[in-house]
């Protein structure tokens, strides 16, 4: 398949074109076909993906699979994977089956809203494939359209406010970022992303504003790439639309937030701020570091004092986010092997705890934590589900979020142990939170009679919950696939990082040493 990447891209597009195109009316019949067209080509894209991680050679640290073809007023498509986004192209294929079937319950607008999801899947995977600066800004900008309509109409009752702040946010930092395409298009007179981690962007030292700007044109460029991906991670303390967003979006929408579209924060920081501004990134490391441990201690503090279950869980991700950016910026092997671990390990547990609190939902169409209590006594198979996911928040040995905070905190460590002190108090707070929550929702006594007929997981649930169990523990014993497959290309990157910081510190202390001759 010599298009394999664009087949896998755009099938959802195109089953969300077809029922556009032909299914009529909101009867139930259309309903239920919109329901199982979106189920079967989100499988089969998954399934087609496979291909991609079948051809993928691990030992390659270059792009593979490239499809390159001149567009529209001289634009170029261009396509590709390497060890570090072919990861996300597969939770991408393998999460939307999963989110399509938690959708199952959806009455109101069911085409809609199954086309505004087929239409995210395929922007979000055209945002870890395009090795083109001009059409990564399009696809990453467009995927605010699909989920700001996905808040907006099916959201709860502030779906509006959090749905306007979730856009505003997002579009606000990507301006910044817009700015710096063209600055970036200006210096190396191209966009194709694999030329740009080649050039050399000026390190050279000058004033603007009154401020002396360290290492020149790259930290410019750090600072406004910097703005979209802190933002879309996010970051503190640019993370408040983020809970806003979770409590106010249907299940599935909150499952899709938390488990790809966070991702492309880190994807971005790895794609673009490590690798073309690495002097850039060297002299803003600690600024990052410093917001990380902010975020671990406070949003899981913030988690701490929470009534709203899906509230708690969003702060809990933020929380989660900040080990990515302080493993990326340690920029050593095991601390980027560590956050794209943890990202990926993120996506099937915060995704799955997301999917608990929509079990309940569905039932009792509450997140209040005080409205449960004593679940285990009528649902057994969903305090067990509940208890495991919890566990692995947390950071359990034998289960992948483990492995991903060990290999950050090894990362960090080796760069700055106050910073890697701090952020290991976020574990300890992680299991303060998220043991809370279960003890409260689930453990005690049946009091309340709203809550005795309640009903334990149906098959469908069941089902859904299956392979994000199998994952968790998979990678939690055994790790090695995502770590082999990501190894050579993380090498590759900190080694580029390494000799371009080692190059930058040699000519200013020539630099240093020339003015003082003077």
């Amino acid at each position: 398949m010599g298009n394999l990447l664009s087949i896998v891209t755009f099938l959802p597009a195109l089953a969300a074109l077809i029922m556009a195109v032909f299914l009529r009316g909101g009867n139930a019949a259309a309903d239920r076909n919109a329901k199982w067209l979106a189920m079967f080509a989100t499988g089969a894209t998954f399934i087609i993906s496979l291909f991609i991680l079948f051809q993928f050679d691990q030992a390659d640290t270059g792009f593979q699979m490239v499809e390159e073809r001149d567009w529209l007023l001289g634009l170029q498509y261009k396509m590709g994977v390497d060890g570090i986004s072919v990861l996300f192209v597969m939770l991408t294929t393998f999460m939307m089956p999963l989110v399509i079937a938690a959708s199952w319950g959806i009455d109101h607008r069911v085409k809609e809203y199954m086309i505004a999801f087929l239409l995210l899947e395929t922007l979000m995977l055209g945002v870890f494939m395009a090795l083109d600066l001009v059409l990564f800004y399009l696809f990453f900008e467009a995927g605010l359209i699909p989920m700001f309509l996905i808040i907006g109409i099916w959201g709860g009752k502030e779906r509006i406010y959090a749905s306007f702040k979730f856009f505003l946010y997002t579009l606000f930092g990507s301006v910044l970022m817009l700015v710096a395409m063209v600055a970036m298009f200006a210096d190396a007179e191209t966009t194709d992303i694999v030329a740009l981690l080649s050039h050399n962007f000026s390190t050279e030292n000058f004033d603007i504003l009154g401020i002396h700007v360290v290492g020149g044109l790259q930290t410019m460029l750090f600072i406004a790439f910097f703005a979209s991906f802190a933002v879309k991670m996010p970051m503190w303390p640019v993370h408040t639309w983020l809970p806003e967003a979770h409590v106010q979006a249907p299940t599935a929408g909150s499952v899709v937030l938390a488990a790809i579209l966070l991702k492309m924060g880190g994807y971005g920081f790895l794609r673009f701020s490590l690798a073309m501004f690495p002097v850039g990134s060297d002299v803003m490391a600690n600024f990052v570091f410093t917001l990380s441990v902010i975020a671990i201690i406070y949003t899981s503090l913030v988690a701490l004092v929470q009534d709203d279950m899906k509230k708690l869980i969003a702060y809990s991700s933020v929380a989660h986010m900040g080990y990515v950016t302080m493993g990326i910026f340690a920029a050593n092997q095991q601390g980027v092997d560590g956050a794209i671990f943890q990202m990926l390990s993120h996506g099937f547990i915060s995704g799955a705890l997301f999917l608990c609190v929509g079990v309940i939902y569905d039932r009792m169409h509450t997140r209040e934590i005080d409205a449960y209590g004593g679940l285990v006594n009528r649902m057994p198979a969903y305090a067990l589900i509940f208890m495991f996911f919890t566990m692995a928040n947390v950071g359990l040995p034998g289960t992948s979020g483990f492995v991903g905070e060990f290999l950050v905190l090894v990362g960090v460590f080796q760069v700055n142990t106050w910073v890697a002190a701090g952020a290991t108090t976020g574990v300890i707070l992680s299991a303060a939170y998220g043991l809370w929550l279960y003890r409260r929702v689930v453990m005690g006594d049946l009091i309340k009679e709203s809550l005795k007929t309640i009903t334990d997981m149906n098959l469908r649930e069941k089902a859904i919950f299956a392979p994000l169990v199998f994952m968790t523990i998979w990678l939690g014993v055994y790790p090695a696939p995502i770590l082999d497959r990501i190894g050579p290309s993380v090498s590759a990157l900190v080694q580029n990082y390494d000799t371009a910081v080692a190059a930058a510190d040699l000519g200013a202390h020539a630099e240093t040493a020339e003015v003082e001759h003077h």
